[in-house]
């Protein structure tokens, strides 16, 4: 079979030839139908992520049919839970939790082999290509949004980076429970996108007058969802109201150089931390999915044999959603 493995050749990115997996007592082997690119790939190909291996298939993202296996799941339609090793406690990841596709086999192949607790049955509003979107992307948006915020119908939400996968869906959930949206970007079209999903307003964050014009138009925020962290949070503090939520899923441009610790107390403003999610909260993020007929907003299909022009898309600035490698 055809695989996307991290090598430490040049390039990185090595689409091989190799053996198919073997199954083994409670797994199931899927034939993968589609497969979606997160950050974290990028990040291995370029060696700034930890634990990295050589010769791993890479992909945590993967939708596709079960083949051979538990009698339960034969000729099934599944979604692919990426958690390995979650731990026992709900609220937060053991020592041993990894993600599908670094340091194990991912999904940017023919097959993969899985523990049949791993599956979830697709969606039947989405295509395989919409199906292999969800599992990274919005199972972090569920747990921010659901777990940590708590967000509620009538609230004012705030969600920063409008573009890539996670916030994407964010902005669904929130508007799906009935909250008054805002977003940020730099670019004029992803926030027009994202207000004619039904974003309220949307400002550009390289504006210096950014915040003051979120203030008059939002009255404040009783949650801001961010992923981008330094210099921003002075900015954030002034924006939320009393007693709101600030919850952080990344911090792409780094740490902050001045926090308002004062604002923090006396407002009684909460800062939560959030990555990943649960396996529990995987299968409602599924389930909310479907009842909600939410559909992920996707950039651009690959077939496997384009997966070089897949990550280049990726990195690319003006990409909005997720990248999505079909697999024959």
């Amino acid at each position: 079979m055809k695989a996307a493995i991290f090598t430490k050749d040049d390039p990185p990115l090595q689409l091989n030839d190799v053996a198919a997996p073997k199954v083994g007592k409670g797994e199931c082997l899927i034939r993968l139908k589609a497969a979606a690119l997160n950050r974290r790939d990028y990040w291995i190909t370029v060696g700034k992520y930890p634990g990295i291996k050589e010769n791993v298939i890479l992909g945590s993202d993967g939708c596709g049919i079960v083949e051979e296996g538990s009698e339960i799941w034969l000729g099934k339609e599944v979604v692919i839970n990426p958690n390995i090793n979650w731990g026992d406690n709900p609220d937060f990841q053991g020592e041993k939790y990894e993600i599908l596709g670094m340091p194990v086999n991912g999904t940017l192949a023919h097959y993969i082999v899985v523990n049949e607790d791993r599956l979830t049955l697709k969606p039947l509003n989405l295509s395989y290509e919409e199906a292999a979107a969800l599992p990274l992307a919005g199972l972090t948006a569920y747990r921010a949004v659901f777990t940590k915020a708590k967000v509620s119908a009538g609230q004012t939400v705030l969600i920063t980076g409008i573009g890539g996968g996670v916030s994407q869906f964010a902005l669904s959930f929130c508007l799906a429970l009935g909250a008054k949206v805002f977003v940020t970007s730099s670019d004029k079209k992803k926030i027009s996108s994202a207000k004619s999903s039904g974003a309220k307003g949307g400002f550009n964050y390289k504006d210096v007058e950014w915040g003051k014009l979120a203030l008059k138009e939002a009255k404040g925020f009783d949650v801001i969802i961010d992923s981008a962290g330094g210099s921003s949070l002075k900015e954030y503090m002034k924006l939320i109201k009393p007693g709101g939520k600030l919850v952080f899923y990344g911090s792409t441009t780094g740490r902050p150089e001045d926090f308002d610790i004062f604002r923090l107390f006396w407002n009684q403003i909460s800062v939560l931390g959030s990555t990943m999610g649960n396996d529990l909260e995987f299968v409602d993020m599924v389930k909310f999915i479907e009842e909600h007929n939410i559909k992920p907003v996707i950039d651009a299909v690959f077939d496997l044999d384009q997966v070089y022009e897949a990550f280049r898309r990726f990195t690319s600035p003006d990409h909005r959603g997720k990248i999505v490698v079909k697999i024959n």
